[in-house]
């Protein structure tokens, strides 16, 4: 990683601007070219470094639901338990814990709905018991991790 790198993740952190043209005007900032920073960013993804590059939006805001839960998974099928999740597409992402409920995940649908019977489907796919942790207040925490 490099101090280009540096900048536009540190940049990214905080969105895209707003504009026609926003990677024109991020190349401006960054003294760079719009296609460059398009390559770093999908080399930076290519690579692991980056995760995800995408909007963030409130799904609540549009009908939708999301939730926390965890998992108690026993050591010697966590990983196959992760790959079952990680195949579901309501399932944001999943880590490691190092606590007795050692999977977490967070489940966005489509519906409220769909959490309920999200949690059902991982239940019967993997006869473990979800622990459902739904929000029940919103905060707003500006995070930015420099890079």
């Amino acid at each position: 990683m490099d101090d280009l790198d540096r900048r536009l993740i540190n940049r990214l952190q905080h969105g895209l601007p707003l504009v026609p043209q926003p990677w024109q005007a991020l190349a401006n900032e960054l003294n760079s070219q719009p296609q460059l920073l398009r390559q770093r960013v999908q080399a930076l993804l290519d690579d692991g470094t980056l995760t995800r590059f995408g909007p963030m939006f409130d799904i609540e805001r549009v009908g939708g639901a999301f939730t926390l839960a965890a998992l108690a998974v026993p050591e010697e099928r966590f990983d196959t338990v992760a790959e079952q999740l990680h195949a579901m597409p309501e399932v944001a992402h999943n880590y490691r814990r190092g606590h007795a409920w050692n999977m977490w995940f967070v489940l966005a649908c489509a519906t409220p709905d769909g959490i309920s019977a999200s949690i059902a489907h991982i239940e019967q796919l993997t006869g473990l018991p979800v622990l459902n942790l739904p929000k029940e207040e919103t905060y707003h925490v500006g995070l930015h991790l420099p890079v």
